[in-house]
């Protein structure tokens, strides 16, 4: 009785947690213009606006470029961090490692407005540049999570032999343990998109006069007419996320069959 009450609790909290997504398609394939049921029919005609809108072009433009480079850079970083933090000990090693991971639990409200603070403070200008940058600090303790399981989970003893056989330091990180981790790095590459094209706090603080995808959408909430095309274009997102959430679900599962380890869970 009491696994049957724990399962319906979780099928319960898991209807509640993703009722709004999957409402998400129903009114974007609706005819009218209202919100509400009943619905008026079916069309295609809120995706065809979607397509149409130069603005909302641009902003998906702007969020790719920034998704993408953000992702690259957070990896790079988190690529690093996740190395010196497995293979190496020196001083200051806990609170070092701590300190990088504090926006994981930092509010992105405060993180956005210091940002913003010091960015002026310094004279910088406002612009996609300064979206990245911040992107990039959201996701890196992420990409940090991921890598380090990738790098804790090789067998040193590959390295040791690879030195032992004459390579240097660098070759031996190319040639060997760069490989054996592409899954965690395409990973982590994936899930810094993700957060990436779904933040909304640091590009409101950071973008200046670039619309990026998410701020776009909270300014076009505004008109109700725009609110069907928010919908198709929230279908399109979620799909995509989906997509690439998969993608990294399988690469970290890939990673971990190789290593030999136990699959204890992963994103999906």
């Amino acid at each position: 009785m009491k696994v049957s009450g724990l399962k319906c609790y979780a099928y319960l909290y898991l209807l509640f947690l993703y009722a709004p997504i999957l409402l998400l398609p129903i009114f974007a394939f609706n005819d009218g213009t209202v919100i509400a049921f009943p619905l008026k029919g079916v069309t295609f005609e809120w995706f065809g606006q979607m397509w149409e809108n130069e603005t909302l072009r641009r902003a998906l433009t702007n969020s790719l470029i920034i998704g993408t480079s953000s992702a690259v850079l957070a990896t790079i970083l988190g690529l690093f961090a996740a190395r010196a933090t497995t293979r190496y000990r020196f001083p200051g090693k806990g609170p070092i490692t701590a300190l990088i991971m504090l926006p994981l639990v930092l509010p992105e409200i405060m993180v956005g407005s210091s940002l913003l603070i010091v960015l002026l403070g310094l004279g910088v200008d406002l612009s996609i540049v300064t979206v990245i940058l911040g992107h990039a600090l959201i996701a890196t303790p992420f990409c940090i999570a991921l890598l380090s399981t990738a790098l804790g989970s090789l067998d040193r003893s590959l390295e040791e032999a690879a030195l032992d056989l004459g390579e240097t330091k660098w070759s031996t990180f190319w040639l060997v343990i760069l490989p054996l981790v592409m899954p965690g790095i395409i990973s982590s590459l994936l899930i810094g998109f993700v957060i990436s094209m779904d933040e909304f706090i640091i590009a409101f603080f950071l973008a200046g006069n670039e619309p990026t995808l998410p701020t776009y959408i909270f300014s076009q909430l505004r008109f109700p007419k725009a609110i069907p095309m928010i919908m198709a274009l929230g279908t399109c997102l979620v799909v995509l996320s989906v997509v690439l959430l998969t993608i990294a679900e399988y690469f970290r599962r890939s990673g971990l069959a190789r290593a030999g380890l136990k699959d204890t869970g992963g994103f999906l």
